[in-house]
């Protein structure tokens, strides 16, 4: 059978998602022994979104085969008894065998979190960006809707990524004041590597008056990654929700999560 679950860690002690060397902690292989006890053999598992190291997941969904007949509640349990602390099951499903956890999800949802106040936080500093100059949300939040819509995305992606094309389609964007800081959510029907920490980057350039709020759009039109300025750091960002068709029975959303105390 094939089997679904929802996947929630904290991206600080893992280089990513993706199986690496032997040695390298990764989501991965940490998931994969632990599944692999309870199914009694070895598992491989499908993400819907391989993220980088300090990228925090809540609503990672992946999947995987076996011949071992669990039930849901087992899968998580079982898994979760054999999991460490930063790294948790938060539901399973069997699914049908035309399920895949990336080629099927039709829309992925991040949050970047930016914690904007003068002095650090001990207690954030793992789970958001730390920026001491004033950002001006709104001005982030117009600028962003230059984003909106079906773009090259060539200025917004990583030298090294390997997709095969820079084309997303971004379905809604949002910067919006949290108490002590911002919190941007953007959906797109993918994303670019290091698209949303780029996008993060660009904004709060403007945030924090650097830069006027056309010149999102002018990063977009010019496909040039060069022009785009700094990538933001990882810490800020999380994987929060994949969304799949509504035949394979699985999960809306990812669990609430708190935004700087809302």
């Amino acid at each position: 059978m094939r089997v679904a679950v929802g996947v929630q860690y904290d991206g600080s002690g893992f280089q990513g998602w993706q199986a690496q060397r032997p040695g390298v902690r990764t989501v991965q292989t940490v998931l994969e022994q632990a599944l692999a006890r309870v199914a009694d053999h070895p598992v491989r598992l499908i993400c819907a979104g391989r993220t980088d190291a300090g990228v925090h997941g809540v609503g990672q969904v992946a999947h995987f085969d076996t011949a071992a007949a669990r039930s849901a509640r087992s899968w998580v349990l079982g898994g979760n008894a054999h999991l460490p602390m930063d790294l948790s099951l938060s539901w399973a499903r069997e699914v049908s065998d035309d399920f895949h956890a990336r080629f099927s999800a039709l829309a992925r949802r991040y949050r970047y979190l930016m914690l904007n106040q003068t002095h650090p936080s001990a207690l954030w500093r793992r789970r958001a960006t730390w920026c001491y100059r004033p950002l001006d949300a709104e001005r982030m939040d117009e600028a962003g809707q230059a984003l909106i819509g079906e773009h090259d995305f060539s200025a917004f992606r990583a030298a090294e990524c390997q997709a095969r094309h820079p084309v997303r389609e971004i379905r809604a964007l949002t910067v919006r004041r949290r108490g002590s800081g911002l919190v941007l959510e953007v959906e797109a029907n993918a994303f670019l590597h290091h698209m949303v920490r780029n996008i993060a980057g660009v904004l709060m350039a403007i945030g924090a008056g650097d830069r006027p709020a056309e010149w999102a759009r002018e990063v977009l039109e010019q496909r040039d990654r060069r022009r785009a300025g700094v990538t933001a750091p990882a810490e800020g960002l999380y994987l929060l929700a994949v969304r799949y068709p509504n035949q394979f029975g699985l999960p809306a959303g990812a669990e609430p999560m708190p935004a700087f105390g809302v």
